[in-house]
């Protein structure tokens, strides 16, 4: 029996695949608990319009963040710091430090987690970072720590 699966199934399927299964099991199992549902001329033309939608929305997101990502990259993303007189900071620059940057600069939030840092930054200076923006979008920038 040919049926459309409505959530992911263990060792079946995930959700929106056609799969072909005993009528026993799709009768006492899948079909009872609506975890499927038959894959007729309607069903199977609702999933693809499903699949179409999808693929419209990721292609959208993804131009959204290229578009993000060149206006990070354009910006100067500054950080002010307490400094002492050597350079050193007291204190370090953090992730949400440099996520506040960002929103200045560019007036969008970034989320902190999916700024990388090449590693802790204690002293004045330039350092590259990298916001991942998309699964296949990262945007490498450079934050600029000035004294405060």
């Amino acid at each position: 029996m040919k049926l459309v699966l409505y959530s992911d199934v263990k060792a079946l399927g995930k959700r929106g695949d056609v799969v072909d299964v005993a009528d026993g099991y799709a009768r006492n199992f899948l079909l009872p608990r609506k975890l499927a549902g038959e894959a007729d001329k309607g069903a199977l033309a609702q999933l693809e319009a499903q699949h179409k939608a999808h693929e419209r929305r990721e292609a959208q997101e993804l131009a959204d963040a290229r578009a993000l990502a060149s206006r990070i990259e354009a910006a100067k993303l500054t950080v002010k710091a307490k400094a002492g007189e050597n350079g050193k900071l007291f204190g370090a620059v953090t992730n949400a430090d440099v996520a506040s940057a960002v929103a200045a600069a560019t007036s969008v939030a970034v989320n902190k987690h999916k700024i990388g840092l090449s590693g802790q930054i204690k002293a004045l200076g330039s350092y590259p970072v990298e916001i991942k923006l998309h699964k296949n979008v990262v945007a490498k920038a450079s934050v600029e720590i000035v004294p405060a």
